[in-house]
């Protein structure tokens, strides 16, 4: 199944709206204590492949200023002919940070603290059931603007916790942010399903473990995998998680053979391996 064009007005088959807007101004404060309290010697640790501290620091601005219209430097990327979407992401990407780089650390940490406290605001006031950006590791272009907030969030809590382990941390527990994540992150299992057959009722339960964990249930139906539908008191296949698994396998920090060693699987193995190829994010 190719991503969903249905529109909006149907989106309940990526389940219940989630509003993740009162969790960006924690965020960013997490992330100034953070930064604030690196050495300058932590700056330039590396993270992920190719960047050190300081340019995922500015990778964080830049998202914030594509959100915002890239009103910095007169920095204005578009689609080179043929060019695909993940192409142009990772393309802009290092575009941005190249032209931040002579930024040093304190301007870096004020420009996200402005670009953060504007790009709160402008969200105050958006209607989450309008159409919005699509999101193309859950299938849905256009998707319900709670989605594209909700993505957006993901995106600021990943690369903190990139940030935090390449100095040493481990990842932030804090569960409303970290189960807010999680629940983002399993809208993805319709799409992951899309080209698995499947009789309709058919139901896969994906369990995260502890305070942030919690359970989704995707069932076949006649248009697709939903996570609509109730749950039934038995799933066909279920996979149970734990946390840190769950949020590395969705970013692809774990491969998903990984993974799948460190799952419980029951029920069908093809349909809870199916699942276990989640992905959430462009790669």
């Amino acid at each position: 199944m190719s991503p969903r064009t249905d529109g909006v007005s149907d989106a309940s088959w990526l389940g219940t709206p989630i509003d993740a807007r009162p969790l960006f101004a924690p965020e960013a404060a997490a992330l100034q204590r953070l930064l604030r309290g690196l050495s300058a010697a932590e700056w330039n640790s590396p993270t992920v492949p190719g960047w050190s501290v300081k340019d995922l620091a500015a990778h964080l601005l830049g998202d914030l200023h594509g959100r915002l219209g890239w009103s910095t430097a007169g920095f204005r990327p578009a689609f080179a002919p043929g060019e695909s979407l993940e192409a142009f992401i990772h393309r802009v990407n290092q575009e941005w940070v190249d032209l931040r780089s002579a930024d040093s650390p304190a301007e870096l940490m004020d420009a996200l603290e402005v670009a953060a406290a504007r790009l709160n605001r402008r969200w105050e006031s958006v209607d989450l059931s309008a159409a919005g950006l699509g999101v193309s590791w859950a299938g849905a272009d256009p998707a319900p603007v709670w989605l594209d907030i909700a993505r957006e969030f993901t995106e600021y809590w990943t690369h903190r916790q990139q940030l935090r382990h390449a100095i040493g941390l481990s990842t932030d527990p804090e569960p409303r942010a970290f189960s807010t994540v999680l629940d983002t992150f399993m809208r993805a299992l319709p799409h992951t399903m899309r080209s698995t057959t499947a009789a309709v009722g058919t139901q896969v339960q994906m369990t995260v473990r502890g305070p942030a964990g919690g359970t989704w249930t995707v069932t076949a139906t006649a248009a697709g995998w939903s996570l609509a539908e109730p749950p039934g008191a038995r799933p066909t296949a279920a996979v149970t998680l734990d946390p840190e698994t769950a949020w590395r396998l969705c970013t692809r920090g774990l491969d998903p053979r990984a993974a799948l060693t460190c799952a419980d699987l029951q029920g069908e193995h093809r349909l809870a391996e199916a699942a276990c190829q989640i992905v959430s994010i462009v790669h």
